[in-house]
């Protein structure tokens, strides 16, 4: 059915008028008496509730439609999508795997034009429709339902930007990671895409292990890994055909509500570095996420005059609070004996934050076996430190708890 006939006015209309009920009473109410597609529209709604934080641009039109849910989970978020944009300007961009197309719409706006591939025909009705609604220049947009490398390998055309968001996931809806699991094999067809883009950025799984892949494509210059509120949500690879470098760069960012956090280093140097070790000082210092994921451990704490706790745990320490830190500061209250009875005196109520970094007991285990939940402003950090020794130690609140104390 043609994309009008479906989205008519009507459906619209209740689609705005119940954006803050439930999906499911929504559909047993109107049943009977909507002279519309009631599924299609409860679909709709639903949809919108779960992307309103994340595609604030999409959910704010009322005439965009959103594809089944897994399409809209698994794409980029627009703060994620601006991010990215960022790094790739040019003449023509071309979109392997436009899926809903955040990625595309976004990055886009800094091309004259655009080729959006996606092999789902549905999905690409629908994202050229939202197209028309959300770009200035909806008419530099090409949206073609075809194989991406079939297309790839029949086009005369280069790319300035080429873009590829592999698809993660296998049989049973099992989570891929491995660029050579995914769907398309970029390394099977790395040869081809440098042969028609001057760049190239490729969106890899969080999960991704960043030495390996690096291995597996050596011509890879450049490593983002971008968190969102200390979660990693992308891994960003990129290679452009005019720029050589002596060493891969990784920047690592975590991109918050009113700041962003960058921290940027190599592999080369990140294993030359000497760290000291200490046992915990005043406070207990976390990088953020990007920062782990990255892998830049020593660096981290070169850069900040810190104390590794252990070789193996990345926890770090210091006497002195450390200001602009891109990481969670704790303020050591006292060590802490693992005992029911000691636990009891100090957290009555039960309500503890536990936080575990390489320490013999995971955190579920350790609230289990000590009648301990997530709650209240305090932390109990359990770590391994220098002398390894498997140590709790009860802190502060954080960065804000910390400033406060």
């Amino acid at each position: 059915m043609d994309l009008d006939q479906l989205y008519t006015g009507k459906l619209y209309q209740f689609v705005q008028d119940h954006l803050q009920e439930d999906p499911a009473l929504l559909l047993l109410k109107y049943h009977q008496t909507a002279d519309f597609d009631l599924k299609e529209a409860v679909q709709q709604i639903a949809s919108r509730q779960k992307a309103k934080t994340k595609l604030p641009t999409w959910t704010g039109h009322p005439e965009v439609v959103f594809p089944a849910s897994l399409s809209l989970e698994q794409s980029s978020s627009e703060q994620a999508a601006l991010f990215k944009a960022r790094f790739a300007q040019g003449e023509k961009l071309i979109d392997l795997t436009g899926g809903f197309g955040v990625d595309t719409l976004i990055f886009g706006e800094n091309f004259r034009e655009v080729t959006y591939i996606e092999r789902e025909k549905k999905l690409a009705e629908i994202v050229a429709h939202n197209f028309r609604l959300l770009s200035k220049d909806p008419q530099k947009y090409q949206v073609i339902s075809t194989d991406s490398m079939e297309f790839l390998k029949q086009t005369d055309r280069c790319f300035d930007w080429l873009y590829i968001d592999p698809a993660r996931r296998g049989g049973n809806n099992q989570k891929l990671f491995k660029l050579a699991d995914c769907e398309p094999n970029v390394r099977a067809h790395w040869p081809l895409m440098k042969e028609k883009a001057q760049n190239i950025m490729i969106k890899a799984s969080p999960m991704l292990d960043i030495k390996a892949v690096l291995s597996e494509l050596p011509d890879i210059q450049q490593v983002l890994v971008v968190a969102v509120k200390n979660e990693v949500k992308e891994v960003l690879l990129i290679w452009k055909k005019q720029e050589k470098v002596e060493e891969v760069r990784l920047s690592a960012f975590d991109l918050k509500t009113d700041k962003e956090q960058r921290f940027d280093f190599t592999f080369e140097k990140e294993e030359g570095n000497e760290v000291t070790y200490a046992l915990p000082q005043e406070f207990l210092i976390e990088p953020n996420a990007a920062i782990m994921k990255a892998g830049g451990f020593k660096s981290f704490a070169l850069r900040y005059g810190l104390s590794k706790l252990h070789r193996n745990t990345h926890l770090y320490t210091a006497l002195k609070f450390p200001e602009k830190i891109p990481g969670r500061i704790f303020k050591i209250i006292q060590e802490v004996k693992l005992d029911k009875k000691e636990l009891k005196r100090l957290f009555p109520m039960g309500k503890v934050n536990v936080i575990v970094r390489n320490h013999p007991l995971k955190a579920e285990d350790l609230k289990k076996r000590y009648g301990l939940k997530d709650g209240s402003e305090d932390f109990l950090v359990a770590t391994m430190t220098m002398e390894g020794k498997a140590r709790v130690y009860w802190c502060g609140r954080g960065d804000e708890g910390v400033k406060k104390m």
